[in-house]
């Protein structure tokens, strides 16, 4: 029989109050306290709990606090990233952000969710899918991102919006749900 820890890791139905994923959470809030009471002039202690906290870290990050997760060790961040005030990243599945990612204040990337049966809400089952963002990608203020999302290179989300499926390169996506109302070009390439 499985743990709800293995359950969670293979993306099944897990009861997220076992000890064993309370305990998880609970480092998560431990070490974001640490990160979010870092003075701010003190660049290379935040850098240094980043790294800890986090799977994988590129160059040149900066994260406004305060901010939360769930996990921290499901959270790859690349090189030239900005998360501004009170990011949450709900990092129970993996989040994987790409490159040159600015993300505005009060946003939320959520990689759990819980199911639409009270029977299975009442006995504290979670849901989980990863959510990969690309390089070149702006998130507007207030955005939240739902489990599952992909969102492609050079794409900008409009402040507001809920995405609650993939969007597509170089695209421009706005509204609750999201939605894909122009396209960008991307002067970035040859």
């Amino acid at each position: 029989m499985l743990s709800e820890l293995e359950k969670l890791k293979l993306g099944l139905d897990y009861d997220y109050t076992d000890p064993e994923i309370s305990q998880i959470k609970e480092n998560a809030m431990k070490q974001t306290d640490i990160y979010n009471n870092i003075p701010s002039e003190n660049k290379e202690a935040q850098e240094k709990q980043i790294k800890k906290m986090f799977k994988k870290v590129g160059e040149n990050i900066e994260i406004m606090r305060p901010f939360q997760c769930d996990n921290g060790k499901n959270i790859t961040i690349g090189d030239n990233f900005v998360g501004n005030y009170n990011l949450v990243i709900l990092d129970c599945d993996e989040v994987t952000i790409g490159n040159n990612v600015m993300i505005g204040p009060n946003t939320l990337i959520t990689s759990v969710g819980h199911p639409l049966s009270p029977k299975d809400r009442r006995e504290h089952k979670g849901l989980t899918k990863p959510i990969k963002i690309g390089n070149d990608v702006w998130l507007g203020g207030n955005v939240t991102i739902l489990p599952g999302v992909n969102i492609g290179n050079n794409v900008v989300i409009g402040a507001g919006a809920v995405v609650t499926k993939d969007i597509p390169d170089n695209s421009l996506a706005v509204g609750v749900p999201a939605k894909v109302i122009r396209k960008i070009e991307n002067d970035l390439e040859d």
